[in-house]
C-alpha cells in the first residue's frame, strides 16, 4: 500500500453470528446490496419474502435476489419502495469483528429510524484500522415501503 495504514476488504462480504437465542449456528452475510427491513414495515400479503430475523426489530431479505427484484414486485402489487437521497454513514471500533459489525448496523437503523424510513440498503462495508485500531465502516441508504405513491413515513 502507498504509505496508506489502512486495511481495505471492501469486495469482501463480511459475517456475524446472530444472537443464539435467536438463530442458533446461524451465520449472516453483510455485504453491499442486503436489505434490512423493520419487522413492523407493512408487507403487502401478495408480496412473498424470506426473511431471517435478527433479534432487533429488524429481518434481513433473503428471497429476492436484489433491491430491484423487490421493488418490481412491490410495484406490481400497487405499493412503492422509496429509495432516500443522501447516504447514512457508520463506523464502529473495536478488537471483536461481530460485535463491531452489530454496533454499525445498530446505528445505520437508529438512523434510518429518525427518517422515518423502514428499510435500509447496505452500500458497501470495509475493514480498516486506524492507528492499530480496527474498525468497520458502512455505508447505506434507506428505504421505505409503503402502500401510497407520496413518501408519508411511519
Amino acid at each position: 500500500m502507498s504509505g496508506e495504514g489502512a486495511i481495505r476488504e471492501p469486495a469482501e462480504l463480511l459475517t456475524f453470528v446472530v444472537p443464539a437465542t435467536v438463530q442458533p449456528d446461524r451465520e449472516r452475510r453483510i455485504g453491499p446490496g442486503l436489505i434490512l427491513i423493520a419487522t413492523s414495515a407493512p408487507i403487502p400479503q401478495t408480496v412473498r419474502l424470506e426473511s431471517d430475523s435478527n433479534g432487533v426489530g429488524w429481518t434481513t431479505v433473503t428471497g429476492t435476489s436484489n433491491a430491484k427484484q423487490l421493488e418490481q414486485n412491490l410495484t406490481n402489487a400497487g405499493w412503492s419502495f422509496f429509495f432516500m437521497a443522501g447516504k447514512i454513514r457508520t463506523i464502529a471500533f473495536g478488537f471483536n469483528r461481530q460485535s463491531m459489525l452489530e454496533i454499525a448496523l445498530k446505528r445505520l437503523m437508529a438512523r434510518v429510524k429518525t427518517q422515518k424510513c423502514n428499510c435500509l440498503e447496505i452500500d458497501a462495508v470495509a475493514m480498516r484500522s486506524f492507528l492499530g485500531i480496527p474498525y468497520v465502516s458502512i455505508s447505506a441508504h434507506a428505504r421505505h415501503i409503503q402502500k401510497e405513491m407520496v413518501f408519508c413515513g411511519q
